[in-house]
C-alpha cells in the first residue's frame, strides 16, 4: 500500500551494546524487524535507514516527502540541539513520529527539551523499542486498513 521511512540518528546503530540498562539488549536490527512486522499487518513496507551525520538525516527527510506515506524518527541527541533537523521536518508533508527509547524527561534536563516535537504530529518516548512498534502502528492505521489474516 504505501512505504515508511524508519530513521535512526547519531549512536543508535550502537543498540545492544550502549547502556543497556538505559536503551536495552535489543539490536537496530531487532527493532526495524518488529517494525516491519507490524507494518506487514497494513500491507505497507519499511525502508530503515541510520546515520550519525546530521546532513544525511535532512537529506533522507527531504526526500520522504515524495516517497513515504510517514516517518518514524528517533533522532538521538539530535533532538536537543538540530534547528536543522527542526526545519527540515517542517519542510514536508509526511507525518513525522518523534521516537525516543528512554523517558527523556525523567535524564539530564538537557534532554527534556525537544526542538522537534512542536514540528512533528506526535512523539513516543520512555516505552523502549516498544515505542517504535506504537508509531507503526499509528501511521499503519492512518494510512490503511489492518489485514484480516
Amino acid at each position: 500500500m504505501g512505504k515508511i521511512l524508519l530513521l535512526n540518528g547519531p549512536n543508535l546503530n550502537r543498540l545492544g551494546k550502549r547502556e543497556p540498562d538505559i536503551y536495552g539488549k535489543e539490536t537496530l536490527d531487532d527493532v526495524e524487524r518488529d517494525v516491519r512486522k507490524v507494518l506487514q499487518r497494513y500491507s505497507h513496507e519499511l525502508d530503515a535507514k541510520q546515520s550519525n551525520h546530521e546532513g544525511e538525516l535532512i537529506d533522507w527527510l527531504h526526500d520522504a516527502n515524495d516517497h513515504y506515506i510517514g516517518v518514524i524518527f528517533n533522532p538521538g541527541a539530535y533532538t536537543h540541539t538540530s534547528i536543522a533537523l527542526r526545519d527540515a521536518i517542517q519542510s514536508i508533508n509526511v507525518p513525522v513520529i518523534e521516537v525516543h527509547i528512554s523517558n527523556v524527561h525523567s535524564r539530564e534536563s538537557f534532554r527534556h527539551t525537544s526542538l522537534l516535537a512542536p514540528v512533528c504530529q506526535g512523539q513516543i518516548v520512555g516505552l523502549g523499542t516498544k515505542g517504535y512498534q506504537m508509531a507503526a502502528i499509528f501511521l499503519g492505521e492512518r494510512n490503511g486498513e489492518e489485514k484480516n489474516e
